[in-house]
């Protein structure tokens, strides 16, 4: 493999939602050349974040029924039981929660966590504020998805944080999907929750780091089979 190919190999692919954002940054950076050289070192960090900011890595994504991967990169913020949102359908008994919080370095393609149907699509606007704090669930803009699988329904929700102005999605409802692949993304900062199916147990813990579509976050199996893999 020669030097270039080897450096290339080593840049992730760019997902095509920041196209626009990339180029306006780097022209903004050019007009700042033009102004005052500094200024245009300080445009040219910032789209450098952004090129990483909309990166879209291959991932290796375990596949076995049973298992639920993280559907986002980022910290694990809260590992709770609640109630999940009326929106949901998921009844009104406490299921077991796992939340994702994403910074602006993260990458924010979001990965479906399970292989099924996307049963139902609920938008929901709200607020922005932080993403961290655990009235987002209900206060914030989301974007839910509940997906069926033979295990039961999962539901994943894309929540709005303090920065992120945009909830994108990739998918329709009756689509079916498989673990690992996108189905949608969030600009620029936000938080990801996932609903397990009631007597479901989480293997992460808070403030360990989760990467999209690789870690495991529960096995509804009781004994590991054996897992194939796809790489997306």
């Amino acid at each position: 493999m020669s030097v270039v190919n080897s450096i290339r190999a080593q840049i992730p692919p760019i997902h095509r939602e920041g196209y626009p954002f990339i180029g306006a940054f780097a022209l903004a950076t050019l007009v700042l050349f033009l102004i005052w050289a500094p200024l245009g070192w300080i445009g040219t960090v910032l789209t450098i974040w952004c090129l990483l900011f909309f990166r879209d890595p291959v991932r290796v994504t375990p596949v076995r029924e049973g298992l639920v991967v993280a559907p986002a990169d980022g910290r694990v913020s809260m590992v709770v039981q609640i109630i999940p949102p009326p929106a949901l359908g998921l009844g009104d008994k406490p299921l077991p929660r796992v939340s994702i919080f994403m910074s602006v370095f993260n990458c924010h393609v979001n990965r479906s966590p399970v292989a099924g149907r996307v049963e139902r699509i609920i938008y929901s606007p709200g607020k922005f504020i932080n993403a961290e704090l655990d009235k987002a669930s209900e206060d914030n803009e989301r974007n839910s998805l509940v997906i069926s699988t033979p295990a039961g329904q999962i539901g994943v929700v894309q929540i709005a944080g303090l920065v992120a102005r945009r909830i994108v999605s990739f998918v329709r409802e009756g689509q079916p999907l498989a673990a690992g692949e996108r189905f949608g993304l969030i600009r620029f900062g936000s938080r990801l929750d996932v609903y397990l199916p009631e007597g479901a147990k989480p293997l992460v813990s808070e403030g360990q780091t989760a990467i999209a579509g690789e870690t495991v976050l529960a096995d509804f199996s009781l004994g590991d089979g054996g897992r194939t893999y796809r790489a997306d």
